[in-house]
């Protein structure tokens, strides 16, 4: 129910902004899906390449593009790890209340 909660409260936050695209939405819910699954934590630990399928986004490019977007737009907080073996920080931000 966290989840749909959080999907509909994105939803609601995107619904004026141009700026957010079909990548966007699918890379948000990715993470939805993926913060469920990790017991609904905040922030989640995520890789790239474990997002990226569940996105169904197949560059690298084009994730890290949409990642910083909705870090800079203030729907996420994003703390990249430049690290392999060290996933980076996401705090999802519109589930707060």
């Amino acid at each position: 129910m966290k989840s749909l909660t959080a999907l509909s409260r994105f939803f609601n936050a995107i619904a004026g902004d141009p700026r957010i695209s079909i990548t966007h939405i699918g890379l948000y819910a990715a993470l939805i899906e993926y913060w469920q699954k990790q017991g609904f934590q905040n922030p989640i630990c995520v890789f790239s390449y474990e997002i990226m399928p569940v996105a169904k986004i197949s560059a690298s490019t084009t994730y890290h593009k949409c990642i910083r977007d909705l870090n800079e737009y203030g729907y996420i907080r994003y703390e990249p790890s430049y690290s392999r073996k060290r996933g980076s920080k996401i705090y999802l931000l519109i589930n707060r209340s």
